[in-house]
């Protein structure tokens, strides 16, 4: 495979004021996580770690807002912090993250800059209404259908190892598959003493195994990623993440966990042999 890897970093801009129920979400209300709770962050402030997450290798930068999905306050507010991040920064791909969105919603997004948008389905369509009562699979799949509408790249994946049987996992890589996304997002589960969902069900075999499939269902010329609960899953044995079929890897933080930090991945790759992507092209 090329040796080649992408690099994204992602920016919580609104924290944890989700109401809804989904149970593998430090960031609903419901459960009283002991995580970092806040309103919109500065623009400035957005900005200027755009520019850190660019000097640190990343391609992909993604804004995520906590919540069900878009309303007319968080679309302008995504749409503003898009737009000051292309005046500051060149050659970075910006992503949107913001939940169930309509058409319209997408189109100004992309009218303002945003590249991407990403709305990960999570688990199989089965499986999600023992997890979530307070919005429906359908919903989710939907927004990534009106992604794909308005001419957005579609970033969507999945959470592995919430309890989920293994015809569940199949059943998630085939509605993926389905939206033919640009780049796929998978995640594995990081428990949380405040969640329902009190353990991964998921070893390292089992996730390369996944990787594998995805890989294999989705092609060479798609971007697989490895994001959440990678330094649980994967801490030492990077390189066989890697030959499995990954190709991008999220640095830093992530939502409300925290990841390692960009010089180590970057010296990971450097002694395993790869070298960090500078082009989302070619």
């Amino acid at each position: 495979m090329n040796k080649e890897i992408f690099l994204c970093a992602i920016n919580n801009i609104l924290s944890g004021i989700c109401k809804e129920d989904c149970q593998f979400c430090t960031q609903s209300i419901r459960y009283h996580a002991d995580i970092e709770r806040y309103n919109y962050k500065s623009i400035d402030t957005i900005v200027q770690e755009a520019q850190q997450a660019k000097a640190n290798g990343a391609l992909g930068y993604c804004l995520v807002t906590a919540g069900k999905g878009l309303d007319d306050k968080k679309v302008e507010f995504v749409a503003k912090a898009s737009k000051a991040i292309k005046k500051k920064v060149d050659n970075l791909n910006l992503i949107a993250c913001n939940g169930t969105a309509t058409v319209e919603q997408l189109r100004y997004l992309k009218e303002s800059g945003i590249d991407s948008y990403n709305h990960n389905l999570e688990t199989s369509e089965a499986y999600y209404k023992t997890i979530c009562t307070t919005h429906a699979w359908s919903e989710r799949y939907q927004t990534c259908l009106n992604v794909k509408e308005v001419g957005l790249q579609l970033c969507s994946g999945g959470i592995w190892g919430m309890g989920e049987s293994d015809e569940d996992r199949d059943s998630l890589l085939d509605a993926i598959v389905s939206l033919q996304p640009e780049s796929t997002p998978l995640n594995f589960y990081i428990p949380n003493p405040a969640l329902p969902i009190k353990s991964r069900n998921i070893s390292k075999n089992e996730a390369l195994d996944i990787i594998k499939k995805a890989k294999k269902l989705l092609g060479n010329d798609r971007l697989l990623m490895v994001a959440g609960g990678r330094e649980l899953i994967f801490a030492g044995a990077e390189q066989a993440m890697f030959e499995a079929g990954v190709n991008s890897i999220v640095i830093g933080d992530y939502l409300t966990t925290t990841g390692d930090t960009p010089l180590k991945d970057q010296t990971m790759l450097e002694h395993i042999g790869y070298k960090v992507a500078t082009s989302c092209h070619g």
